[in-house]
């Protein structure tokens, strides 16, 4: 919640992109981590096309064959689909050329789509889990999904993993509310906005949660050859590449046992994910786009170049499931931190001067920031990260974890492919900062302290 009000006060308030708000807010010579959180959010995008393909696949899949009966016809039809087989590059490709032609044209006729299908997928997802609720042992997936494991809060992954999934689901750190705040006016409640949106979001995802335990447990116990709890176990945690097996691997299985009803269910369920996977993929590429249109590139050109270094760039987890997983790893964890470079805007800036100044006295009609959100960025939400970041680094340097990566292996999610990646892109991108980005800010955008301070009184 803190992290997505910076974002919805910053675009409102400087009615730019993401490196134009660092600009405006700490100078020419921090663009670069302007520069930053739109490159993770882009690399996060070209992955996340590849899955959205995937939904398209089990739209026309659930509509032609007859529903996996059990986990392991489920698993060897999204194995020949995502590994076996070339599909995934033009679902890959679909995705992204459906989201930037909704970029490019503009977004209302698949707003008034979306207005239908995301409401009809909620009450697709409350119907199931009321009907997960009413099977046999699903008190067992329950019970087990609230009977913590207290050793496993000892282990960073858990809670890399956990805040990397919220950053990713909320947006929050992803600069998504920037470019699409630039364009809100003082009477929007960005406040209850930053409030409301992740709590319900996060209440989804709970609701979703109880509804794949049951399913998992009560699927597994009444088959014809009954699980242990053991066995569910490590069944739930063979999740798929970036955590996408319980989609497109368990909903399939539990819809399957409804019948012809199932079926439909099942195809309303991929075409509603589908929807609104390209809402969240359009904001991706806004995003791109948006900046490189800060920098004088028409939407003529930004919105096809974005999509075409997407596609690029997500050629390689389209083909290669391993890339897949390792790219969700990294540029996830890396929400993190374009969550701390946020807070060093805020911080630097003044986190009083930003909560008086570019939240509550610019707002009208609504609600009031309390001064603990400035408590919270300038102590709480920083150690958090900081933290979460060198316990992690401890963890991985001093264990092997039990897929036989060392940290100094260049493996799927290991310390060593993750700071290259990270440090790599941010040496590339402070040097074209200094080069480039700051010379071309200085002759055509340069204004003095003082103005900028006038501007904010």
């Amino acid at each position: 919640m803190p992290l997505l009000l910076i974002e919805y006060g910053t675009g409102r308030f400087t009615q730019k992109a993401v490196v134009g708000s660092f600009r405006w807010f700490l100078g020419n010579k921090f663009a670069w981590c302007g520069a930053w959180v739109t490159f993770v959010t882009f690399m996060i995008s070209s992955y996340y096309s590849v899955v959205l393909g995937w939904c398209f696949y089990y739209v026309v899949h659930c509509s032609v064959y007859d529903l996996p009966a059990d986990k392991d016809e489920s698993s060897k039809i999204f194995n020949d689909f995502a590994k076996d087989s070339w599909w995934p590059i033009l679902t890959h490709f679909i995705a992204v050329a459906v989201a930037g032609l909704s970029v490019f044209k503009g977004v209302k006729t698949i707003e008034k789509v979306n207005l239908f299908l995301v409401p009809l997928l909620l009450l697709i997802i409350l119907f199931t889990f009321s009907w997960s609720l009413t099977r046999s042992y699903a008190d067992y997936g329950i019970k087990y999904l609230f009977t913590p494991n207290w050793t496993s809060f000892g282990d960073p992954r858990v809670w890399v993993d956990a805040l990397s999934q919220n950053a990713f689901d909320t947006g929050a750190g992803a600069g998504l509310m920037v470019p699409y705040s630039s364009f809100m006016t003082r009477d929007n409640g960005i406040v209850r906005y930053a409030t409301m949106i992740p709590a319900t979001n996060n209440l989804i995802s709970l609701i979703s949660g109880i509804m794949i335990f049951s399913t998992v447990f009560s699927t597994l116990i009444t088959s014809d050859k009954p699980t242990s709890r053991a066995q569910i176990v490590a069944t739930l945690k063979d999740s798929g590449p970036g955590s996408t097996g319980l989609t497109f691997i368990w909903i399939p299985v539990l819809f399957s046992t409804i019948g012809t009803l199932g079926r439909v269910l099942s195809i309303l369920f991929f075409l509603c994910l589908s929807m609104a996977g390209i809402t969240s993929l359009i904001s991706n590429m806004e995003l791109v786009s948006h900046t490189l249109y800060d920098f004088g590139l028409s939407r003529k050109y930004s919105t096809p170049l974005t999509v075409l270094m997407m596609f690029l760039i997500g050629l390689m987890s389209a083909i290669n499931l391993d890339i897949l997983t390792n790219q969700d790893f990294v540029w996830g964890f890396a929400l993190v931190i374009n969550g701390m470079m946020f807070l060093c805007m805020v911080i630097v800036f003044g986190a009083e001067k930003f909560r008086r100044d570019v939240i509550n006295s610019y707002s009208v009609d609504d609600w009031t920031l309390p001064p603990v959100w400035k408590w919270i960025v300038k102590f709480l939400a920083p150690i958090e990260a900081v933290a979460l970041i060198v316990w992690w680094a401890i963890d991985v340097i001093s264990s092997e974890k039990s897929t036989g990566e060392m940290w100094y292996d260049f493996g799927k999610e290991t310390f060593l492919i993750t700071i290259t990646q990270w440090f790599g892109a941010m040496i590339i991108l402070i040097l074209i900062n200094v080069v480039v980005v700051r010379v071309w800010f200085k002759q055509k955008y340069s204004f003095e302290h003082s103005d900028r301070h006038q501007l904010l009184k």
